[in-house]
């Protein structure tokens, strides 16, 4: 049996900075450009939660509370879109999955519908993963085995 294809993104367009990028507890069937701005206005409430500043806004006629987070340093968000029929080079049956980075971001901006924004919900929560992420696969140096093997005689 044939492994599929790899699916490749490609991040090196001049990607626009979004300014602002949302992320709605809805889904939303429409899929091109919509005059968005003309009906949706994010307002600063002057609350703050947790320490994070929330916004009032309105969708569909539900009130909408959120805030906008910034993402780790060293990260960046893509927004991508699929490029469609690439076959694959290496003469395997089917489409390859390949992806174009249009716009990049730096901050998202969550909405919860009935609840306000706060440290544990789960966009921010998700955050903390990649700092253990990042110290699970960090590379294991000769110094630290010295440091644990220290710790571990001093505790014995």
């Amino acid at each position: 049996m044939a492994t599929p294809p790899a699916a490749g993104v490609d991040l090196s367009p001049a990607a626009t900075d979004l300014g602002r990028v949302h992320l709605l507890p809805c889904g939303i069937r429409h899929n091109s450009a919509a005059a968005v701005s003309d009906y949706f206005k994010p307002r600063d409430t002057g609350v703050e939660v947790d320490g994070i500043r929330v916004e009032e806004a309105f969708f569909r006629g539900r009130k909408l509370q959120g805030a906008t987070v910034a993402l780790p340093d060293g990260y960046r968000g893509y927004v991508l879109e699929k490029k469609n029929g690439e076959k694959d080079t290496q003469g395997m049956d089917g489409d390859v999955s390949s992806f174009v980075s249009r716009a990049e971001f730096q901050n998202i901006t969550y909405w919860n519908h009935d609840t306000m924004p706060s440290a544990e919900d789960p966009l921010p929560r998700c955050f903390h993963w990649l700092t253990i992420a990042n110290a699970m696969h960090k590379p294991v140096t000769a110094e630290d085995m010295e440091n644990m093997s220290a710790m571990q005689n001093r505790n014995s």
